[in-house]
């Protein structure tokens, strides 16, 4: 066994260089707690011959990782690892990595292709050993292993595939990609990065100092005209944005209703859908920066368009494709007229605008009189009840999460850019509230300040204060530095302010605009950090009150600092007329008055004589990838889940929230069936009898947090936060109800942004599935090694283990019908263990078929019987020896099937141990497993076939007295129970041949995990196939699945199963019959029927047109070779 080294030498596998290498690195941590010669082993359990250096060393760091819920040092040494890593592969001199990057010329075209652009190029070698100098390595060390993982995936600059950079270049890149020349700054913006005070948003991360810096994250468009050539410009525009990784809110209030007349062809127009589908498919097609994320556009519309119905159908799972745009989001522009409405239970007039012009273009006063003068003229293509829409409005929200609520009156309102004229939209995430026109194209550049890094140990000096502090327990000596935030805000402003001039603009329209208003957009991460670090719970007066007084000092000193730049530089082009140079500041707009802690009138004193340098500061946006970069929680949001799983290249893991797991770590609480409980408990302490009750409010999820509190956060905030803010409302049940109450509290409390996404729980955990519940009840004093030997794992050894004996005694007592049979089962011994019901598994864990769960879940199943069918199989040979020609085989030689596979089994299994117990004993089955057709016995144990997916939700069974139709127990069993199911709904089934996805009355939920063979991806069924490949030392028996098969489908899957590995590419390739015979004694006027109808006449009715069904599929139980 050798492994290649970095230099591509072999040598010998040393494991105590491994061991030896770890403990190094496992400096300062507790070595109570956190094992490296345990780590060591499990990554010693993955080697096999021609391993590198790179690759043990990624092994080991997941490894760690995977361990962290054993305790926190685990997490700090996996960072490590993959710090190392990348440090060994890289070189140390930034000024040297640059030339690298500059002097990139592409593998395949041989063209020369520079990462880094002249300009930034010449200032770094200029200025080399300065900067050299200043780069500090030891902070890459900060990061924790997620976050440092997502810098690697996605940020670092690679050269042929391969990454170069260390987190510190990038970081050093960025800051002399936005200041250039001026060094000081630079080195200023570095150190406040590096230190983790706050950081720029992912496109000025991924571009800054390249040829393309293009560093901005939003943009904002409305259509340049209601024509094709309009709407095509403005497509352009967004494929164009699209490409350089920006993400789009486009207006579409003055696109002509479906139906409304077009002169220039004496035609009507087919309205706002089809349009939106090709929107749709540029989003597809043109993504963010090549690859880096996926192209995203939000389409916003007003609710007086008489498309607005279909614009609602949009984003659902369910109905017709070609009235489907699945992959934008959609966004509502509510005037207040709109909600009075509704209150007041009134009508609603739907208009179309190239008839009823104009009321895009104006808010308020205006636009309630434009309205009602339209409605008066009886220009409305259709009048409804306002609750009518308001339902569809909710209905939407329930089943997708959006449309977004954004109200068009308090954005215009309380909008510092009034006076350029009514502004038409939001941006993607609903925190960017700008002015648009055909001639402009708003744009925005983001930044979001790390709050959890301004808590500050009191009498401790910033120099020797540690750089991260985890947990609540030492609150009490804690305290909030808003100096030092006032700091940082002044330089995050400079640094976007600067951003705006030396950006790459993709389009003409934009560089306009945000040249003449230059707004930019600060916002926040970790606040639910902040306020467990400083022992508040989230809903506290305490975190409401520091909540204000962060948003205030933001506010506050971007303002201040807009305004120093002003004295040099001057106000921004369109400054004259706007609110800030009426001296009215965002509190006034709400009626607030700023507290006392910074001095107001001489800011006000300042602004009136300088101005202000920028429109619009401050945007909280969402912050997904830069908190993880920064291991903070999202934004201003509330904890989600105290425990979740994270997928790695070796599997999936459970992580806890690090505040908790440090404090109950410190309290000597934390222990694996604590684990097991927040599991249980889908993350939430609440009902963790062990965890004390302060703690239990400090570690509240949003699920446990009244969402009235968070809209009152954010209003408190809202009156600091001249742009807008991301708000998310988290609802565990939704309904009309709540929903009403709750947009209705928004709207009259006076937020610009109602609601960013509608966020419900799944109806099922899969986390929570492998939980073993007796653990729940053990006792504490229960060593560590039986907790984790849990009732699971029992049941999982026991079973497999039977199944394997049983087998093995069958070949000795078997009646061969030949001799070579019996001398061949003699001497080699294989047996072939397979499963059935892995559908039915699915099912019942709530898990769709091709979910990452299930894609998971399937994974683990198969390691486990083959892992406890070689360790019975190895424990009968103790016994009676090895099978006659064991000797030279693979597993001999240490070789199992995942080693064939090239892939690393999970930490689910003691492998080490099981091939110590191998090479000792060896096994006496040469083959173990072997996933078979299971149609006569699946049907003899109620399951669905093998690991097939279900064909059909309704089917027909033949016996002596006829036929009639069975249905899907399982979806019988909850259309039943949530008093869905009639004879109706069974027709509907039979005339969708057993779909679910075209039947308005099944919730998409249950249509997710009843979606059949013919509506899941067979790429993904081979997938799944190829996961549990390398625990199947035979082979599986791998139906294909294709509705209408052709030469490149076949041709693509068979290439597809080959390339990936599979032994058996394809068992049969069924396909659909052209006709279902079981459909054409549907009575299609049951489809329409009214739930009035008498239960007798129904079943009566029904019963007479299914006499003469006939089953479409071949009943393949009467056949034995399908049939074990």
């Amino acid at each position: 066994m050798y492994v290649v080294k970095r230099d591509g030498r072999q040598e010998p596998v040393h494991f105590d260089k491994i061991t030896a290498r770890l403990k190094k690195l496992s400096y300062g941590l507790s070595i109570d707690h956190c094992d490296p010669v345990l780590v060591s082993q499990k990554v010693c359990a993955g080697v096999y011959k021609g391993v590198t250096t790179t690759q043990l060393d990624e092994l080991a760091a997941e490894t760690a990782a995977a361990m962290t819920a054993n305790h926190p040092d685990y997490a700090s040494l996996a960072a490590r690892i993959a710090v190392s890593n990348l440090h060994k592969n890289t070189k140390k001199s930034f000024s040297e990595t640059v030339k690298d990057m500059y002097n990139h010329v592409n593998e395949r075209s041989g063209l020369e292709s520079p990462l880094i652009a002249d300009d930034v190029f010449e200032i770094i070698i200029k200025n080399a050993t300065r900067l050299d100098s200043e780069i500090i390595y030891d902070r890459d060390f900060e990061y924790d292993y997620f976050g440092f993982k997502t810098l690697e995936r996605s940020y670092l600059l690679k050269v042929n595939g391969k990454v170069v950079e260390r987190p510190q270049h990038m970081l050093m890149r960025v800051s002399v990609g936005i200041h250039k020349e001026d060094i000081d700054s630079a080195i200023q913006t570095y150190h406040l990065m590096s230190q983790r005070w706050f950081t720029h948003a992912s496109p000025t991360l991924f571009n800054s100092g390249t040829p393309r810096a293009q560093l901005s994250s939003c943009f904002l468009i409305c259509m340049k005209d209601d024509s094709i050539e309009g709407i095509y410009d403005t497509l352009k525009e967004c494929a164009v944005i699209s490409k350089s990784a920006g993400g789009i809110g486009v207006s579409i209030h003055n696109i002509r209703a479906s139906g409304s007349y077009i002169r220039g062809t004496n035609g009507a127009s087919n309205g706002i859908v089809p349009m939106l589908r090709v929107f749709n498919d540029t989003a597809r097609y043109v993504d963010q920066g090549g690859g880096k994320r996926k192209g995203a556009f939000a389409v916003y519309l007003e609710p007086w368009h008489a498309d607005i119905f279909d614009f609602l159908e949009l984003r659902k799972n369910h109905g017709k494709e070609e009235h489907r745009a699945r992959d934008l989001f959609y966004g509502l522009w509510i005037p207040d007229l709109f909600m009075e409405r509704v209150q007041s239970d009134g009508q609603w007039s739907l208009f179309c605008p190239n008839e009823a012009p104009g009321l895009a273009d104006c808010w308020g006063a205006d636009f309630e009189r434009l309205y009602s003068q339209y409605e008066n003229e009886g220009k409305a293509k259709k009048v409804v009840q306002a609750q009518q829409l308001w339902y569809e409005i909710l209905t939407s929200q329930v089943e997708t999460g959006t449309p977004y609520m954004l109200f068009k009156d308090s954005c215009n309102r309380k909008s510092n850019q009034q006076n350029l004229g009514t502004i038409k939209s939001s941006n993607l995430c609903t925190e960017i509230i700008e002015y648009t026109s055909p001639t402009e194209t708003a744009v925005c550049n983001l930044a979001s300040i790390a709050l959890p890094r301004f808590v500050r140990e009191k009498d401790v000096p910033l120099d020797s204060h540690p750089s991260k502090i985890v947990g609540s327990l030492g609150s009490k000596n804690r305290y909030f530095d808003f100096d030092k935030l006032a700091e940082v805000t002044a330089t995050v402003t400079v640094n976007l302010n600067k951003i705006i001039d030396v950006n790459h603009y993709p389009v003409e329209t934009a560089k306009t605009s945000n040249m003449r208003h230059r707004p930019i957009g600060i916002g926040v991460q970790g606040l639910a950090d902040t306020f467990i670090l400083l022992g508040m719970p989230f809903d506290s007066s305490e975190a409401q009150q520091l909540n204000k007084d962060i948003f205030e000092t933001i506010y506050y000193h971007a303002l201040k600092s807009s305004s120093e730049i002003a004295t040099k530089e001057g106000t921004y082009e369109t400054y004259q007329g706007s609110p800030v140079s009426k001296g009215i500041l965002q509190p006034d707009m709400w009626n607030v008055t700023p507290s006392n802690r910074w001095d107001w009138a001489a800011l006000r004193d300042m602004i009136s004589k300088n101005g202000i340098r920028n429109s619009l500061l401050v945007a909280p946006m969402p912050t997904a990838s830069t908190s993880q970069i920064l291991g903070n929680n999202e934004c201003f949001e509330p904890y989600t889940s105290n425990i979740y799983s994270r997928r790695v290249l070796s599997g999936e893991f459970v992580v806890v929230n690090k505040h908790l797991l440090h404090d109950l770590t410190d309290m000597g609480l934390w222990s694996p069936s604590l684990k097991n409980k927040l599991i249980y408990e889908n993350g939430s302490v609440i009902n963790v009898p062990e965890i004390p009750d302060d703690l239990k409010a400090i570690y509240r999820t949003v699920w446990e947090i009244k969402q009235r509190t968070v809209v009152d956060m954010a209003v408190d905030r809202g009156c600091f936060i001249d742009q807008s803010q991301s708000l998310n409302i988290h609802m565990d049940k939704p309904n009309f109800a709540k929903l009403t109450s709750l947009h209705f509290h928004t709207w009259k409390k006076g937020l610009k942004t109602g609601m960013y996404y509608l966020r419900s729980r799944a109806a099922a955990d899969a986390i929570k599935f492998t939980v073993d519940t007796a653990m729940l009840k053990e006792k504490p004093d229960v060593t560590e090694g039986t907790e984790e030997e849990d009732s699971e794992a029992k049941m999982a050894q026991m079973v497999t283990a039977t199944v394997t004996v049983n087998l093995n005694k069958i070949i000795d007592v078997n009646h061969y019908p030949v001799e070579t049979a019996k001398t061949s089962n003699m001497r080699h011994r294989p047996i072939g263990i397979g499963v059935q019901g892995l559908a039915d598994t699915f099912i019942l864990l709530g898990m769709p078929f091709d979910s990452s769960e299930a894609q998971q879940l399937n994974k683990d199943i198969f390691e486990t019987i083959y892992y406890h069918a070689l360790k019975s199989s190895s424990e009968i040979a103790t016994k009676e020896g090895t099978y006659e020609t064991y000797q030279g085989s693979p597993v001999s030689k240490g070789i199992l099937q995942p080693d064939m596979w090239n892939v690393t089994p999970s930490n689910r299994w003691d492998w080490a141990a099981l091939r110590d117990m191998i090479s000792k004993n060896g096994i006496r089955n040469s083959l173990l497993v072997a996933p078979m057709p299971t149609a006569s016995t699946s049907q003899i144990l109620g399951n669905n076939e093998c690991f097939e997916p279900y064909t059909s939700n309704i089917y027909s069974r033949r016996v002596l007295s006829g036929e009639f139709v069975v249905v899907n127990k399982h979806l019988l069993h909850d259309l039943t129970d949530m008093g869905l199911w009639s004879p109706s709904l069974k027709n509907k089934l039979i005339y969708e041949n057993g779909s679910v996805i075209n039947v308005p009355e099944i919730p998409d939920d249950l249509k997710a995990i009843y979606r059949t063979v013919w509506e899941i991806k067979q790429r993904t069924v081979v997938d799944m196939a190829v996961d549990r490949g390398c625990f199947i030392d035979q082979s599986q028996s791998l139906n294909i699945h294709m509705d209408k098969p052709n030469f490149a489908k076949l041709t693509s899957l068979h290439f597809h199963t080959w390339k990936k590995g599979l032994k058996t590419g394809m068992y049969y390739l069924r396909s659909r019959a052209a006709a279902d015979a079981i459909k054409f004694t549907v009575d299609t006027a049951m489809l329409k029927e009214k739930p009035d109808v008498t239960e007798g006449t129904e079943e009566e009715d029904s019963e007479a047109k299914m006499a003469q069904m006939v089953c479409s599929l071949t009943n393949r139980e009467d056949c034995l070779s399908c049939g074990s």
